[in-house]
């Protein structure tokens, strides 16, 4: 007698390019948005995308779920400790594109610091004249970053900007002896004693709005705020803001406390540089990242250990 393939439930639309190769791996797949009650009863595993929250009350309604394998590094949508108490094991991508997105994050900060994007627009609306080439701004060399979180993304970070002759501090609530970089006493601290501030830290409940209005300005009207983190981590509304009354410098994001962001939201907001939540995904990197996806579904179904559970 066959058995019934296992029901694996895709959270989000974004994740519908995954649906054949999980029907390939022998899966039966269910989709959050068009579920249909029969199959709510035999959801054993969820395939999902970490930023987006998938609630308890959801959740509860899914009697046989026993894994929620997070495509992503970050895993903030979901509640950990509500899954552990009920017996629901949790996988995330372990630092699988932490050098994606310190890449894209040097990316974000040189194009806002030495006005890349205003400076395209300048060409193009042909504002360019010989007696405006749109003003001089200040060199990068010798300025200092501080880099909140010092994990996997942080440290990559941390490597790159050095290399173009900048100063490396950082704050997070840990202690982490084996750095070379020296830690700041705290966030305010370290923000007051930079020009760049890098958001690198893993979102949870504990951190929501960490980056507040009392941190951008301690960075100040002359300072730059780089967000790759996730957008609950920055008090978006006092970003905003501190951008419109030169309290805060300069913003370069790539994520947003909603997503996607209204375009409205950042109408008339200046010096800001925004991009749709795409450091992380690369050709590379997504493959991988779905492999380890799978891979743990895989391990999960066989009885095995699973290869990248959540700390």
């Amino acid at each position: 007698m066959s058995t019934a393939p296992p029901v694996v439930l895709l959270s989000h639309v974004m994740l519908a390019p995954m649906q054949s190769a999980l029907e390939a791996n022998g899966y039966r797949v269910a989709r959050r948005w068009d579920l249909e009650e029969a199959d709510r009863g035999e959801v054993a595993a969820i395939a999902h995308a970490g930023e987006v929250v998938l609630e308890p009350e959801f959740l509860s309604t899914l009697p046989k779920l026993a894994l929620i394998a997070n495509i992503s590094v970050g895993y903030d949508g979901v509640d950990v400790d509500w899954c552990r108490a009920r017996g629901i094991e949790v996988t995330h991508a372990e630092g699988l594109n932490a050098e994606d997105v310190a890449d894209h994050a040097v990316g974000l900060l040189i194009a806002s610091w030495r006005n890349i994007v205003e400076g395209d627009r300048h060409v193009r609306e042909g504002r360019w004249t010989p007696s405006d080439r749109l003003g001089p701004r200040p060199a990068l060399r010798g300025r200092k970053v501080g880099v909140v979180g010092m994990g996997h993304i942080g440290q990559a970070c941390a490597t790159r900007v050095e290399a173009f002759g900048l100063q490396v501090a950082w704050w997070g609530p840990n202690p982490k002896p084996d750095l070379t970089w020296p830690r700041a006493e705290s966030l305010v601290a370290l923000a007051q004693d930079s020009d760049i501030l890098i958001v690198a830290c893993r979102a949870d409940a504990s951190n929501r709005g960490l980056i507040s209005q009392a941190v951008m300005e301690a960075l100040g009207p002359r300072g730059l705020l780089v967000n790759v983190a996730r957008g609950s981590v920055v008090d978006e509304d006092a970003l905003i803001a501190a951008l419109k009354d030169k309290r805060l410098g300069r913003a370069a994001l790539d994520v947003f406390w909603q997503e996607p962001t209204p375009p409205a939201r950042w109408a008339g907001v200046p010096n800001v540089v925004l991009s749709p939540h795409s450091a992380g995904g690369t050709l590379e990197s997504i493959p991988k990242m779905i492999g380890q996806a799978m891979e743990n579904l895989r391990r999960h179904f066989a009885g095995q250990d699973l290869l990248s559970p959540v700390p």
